[in-house]
């Protein structure tokens, strides 16, 4: 792909500025002298000027022409390389005015940051080659600099803090650890360049550790990771990735794949919950390719599920689209219902949940009441008051029987495939053994806390709750399920308090926890002992 000419040009001059630059800090190290040094902080404005210049240049591309996401993700990757390539030179200035500083040039140890100016300047080097070529081995090597760096700054460390001990010249050492502090802060500048060039190759904004999960576990697939893109797909709330994945297999044939990273607990969770459902229910769950961990971090390869999401085809799909997928769904539910009950009891202890979530609530939306009222005499109690009433009133009700679950079962983890008209599930971390209600509370209201105002999609929103709870209500009376209707106003309470910690939008947040405090108190308002006569107003509470 070809840069803004501008872009292109300036980012040489750059570059040749720069190694210039390094010399001179690496001859000054060689045998200090105040010449040398004046020199180098003489050429601060040289790249300054030319680093602006090619960021201008890129900012200019992306404002001129509305070109494909490649070429802005390239034009970004061009601008954060100019600006870490200014900033070591920035560093280099900085460390020379620290190093003539040091009145006892014995004290500084120059000979000692010869080798690591060296090293910083050879990958400077390198950068104009790794760009044109999009060379991710040359972009790794540039980047693994930082770890020569770290190490060298760790043994100057000690070193000057062991001179300093009994010292006369502290202030001279002082200097000296300032000094290599800018060096070592190279190593930084360097990544930041390995990351933006590694973005550019293979498509997505990616991290240096990111890039080296990512081979990990295509090496445990025998896949090509010099063949690869990526495409962001979704950031979790827990701090996980999640990327499509292009490649090639060992055989060399194209193969899609999705790529998820991030803390190591979390990714075990969804690996656990994969391996489960295909244990309990084959076919649902989307295969393991591969799977990598490496400290606080993991990292999986699981198969790329074909189809639209159900949040998708709600939305913007037609309405025999909709019917179909539907359909799937509830048979599929139902079958997963019958094919894993068990006897044992399930509490799902959702008013529980809420009032462990109540205190981000409140963080997102202060202005909701947390104080108990008095209106004409009448007493309202607060939400807190209603959620502790009906957590004691719920340790009486629990489930009759147990079923595997979801765990998360929003509309945008179930993917439908209009082509086999199945349905598949994903992000399967929080799968376990629990009352059906857990799943059918979440997806009703994951379908009312989508943020749309059209009055024919809410409707059609609207439908699709009002339809998986008359699914639900269908099974939990054959099954014998008494109490269905009362647990599912707890969860759906819950969901609909809890979400609004999702929400910014005001308005939307304000009548999403007033349903949930009409739930609760028209729940309460049920006498105990006869909550199996309860009835939920599912149309009116889904309705706007």
């Amino acid at each position: 792909m070809n840069l803004p000419k501008a872009a292109d040009e300036n980012m040489s001059f750059l570059l040749a500025e720069l190694d210039g630059q390094l010399l001179r800090l690496q001859r000054y190290f060689d045998a200090p002298s105040p010449e040398i040094a004046q020199a180098l902080m003489q050429r601060g404005g040289y790249s300054q000027n030319l680093s602006a210049r090619v960021r201008k240049a890129c900012i200019s591309g992306l404002l001129r022409v509305k070109g494909s996401q490649d070429r802005q993700l390239h034009l970004q990757g061009i601008d954060t390389v100019a600006r870490n390539l200014d900033l070591i030179s920035r560093l280099a200035r900085r460390a020379v005015r620290h190093a003539e500083d040091v009145q006892r040039k014995k004290l500084l140890r120059p000979e000692a940051f010869v080798k690591p100016v060296k090293a910083v300047r050879k990958q400077v080097g390198r950068v104009h080659q790794a760009l044109q070529s999009r060379d991710s081995r040359r972009a790794v090597q540039i980047g693994q600099t930082r770890t020569e760096l770290d190490r060298f700054y760790d043994q100057i460390f000690r070193t000057y803090t062991r001179d300093m001990q009994g010292s006369k010249h502290t202030e001279d050492l002082s200097h000296a650890l300032l000094t290599a502090n800018e060096v070592h802060r190279m190593g930084e500048a360097l990544q930041g360049i390995s990351e933006a060039i590694l973005s550019i190759t293979i498509g997505q904004t990616v991290q240096f550790e990111r890039y080296f999960t990512l081979r990990s576990v295509l090496a445990g697939l025998g896949g090509d990771d010099d063949d690869i893109t990526l495409q962001p797909l979704a950031e979790t709330r827990s701090g996980s990735a999640v990327s499509s994945v292009s490649m090639r297999d060992a055989q060399g044939a194209p193969m899609d794949a999705v790529f998820k990273d991030g803390d190591r607990k979390k990714v075990k969770e969804e690996r656990v919950g994969v391996k489960s459902w295909n244990s309990v229910y084959p076919g649902l769950a989307p295969k393991i390719l591969s799977y990598e961990k490496s400290g606080d971090s993991a990292a999986l390869l699981i198969e790329h599920l074909s189809g639209e999401t159900f949040e998708d085809i709600v939305l913007g799909g037609s309405a025999a689209r909709l019917g179909e997928a539907q359909k799937a769904l509830h048979k599929t539910v139902r079958d997963i219902w019958r094919r894993t009950r068990t006897e044992d009891r399930a509490e799902m202890r959702a008013m529980d949940q809420l009032a462990g979530r109540m205190a981000d609530v409140y963080r997102m939306h202060p202005e909701f009441p947390r104080r108990a009222q008095s209106i004409q005499g009448l007493d309202i109690p607060s939400l807190d008051q209603l959620i502790a009433t009906a957590a004691a009133r719920e340790k009486s009700l629990s489930a009759p029987f147990s079923v595997w679950i979801h765990g998360d079962f929003n509309l945008d983890n179930v993917i439908y495939d209009p082509l086999d008209k199945k349905v598949r599930f994903i992000d399967l971390h929080r799968s376990r053994y629990q009352d059906y209600v857990q799943d059918v509370s979440v997806f009703m209201v994951s379908n009312y806390r989508l943020q749309v105002l059209d009055a024919g999609t809410r409707a059609r929103i609207a439908d699709v709750a009002c339809a998986m709870h008359a699914m639900a209500a269908k099974f939990a009376a054959r099954a014998g399920d008494r109490t269905f209707e009362y647990r599912l106003a707890l969860g759906l309470a819950r969901s609909f308090a809890s979400s609004t910690r999702f929400i910014v939008d005001a308005g939307q947040a304000r009548r999403m926890v007033l349903r949930a405090r009409y739930i609760l108190e028209t729940a309460l308002a049920v006498p105990e002992g006869k909550e199996t006569r309860f009835k939920l107003p599912t149309r009116m509470l889904f309705s706007d």
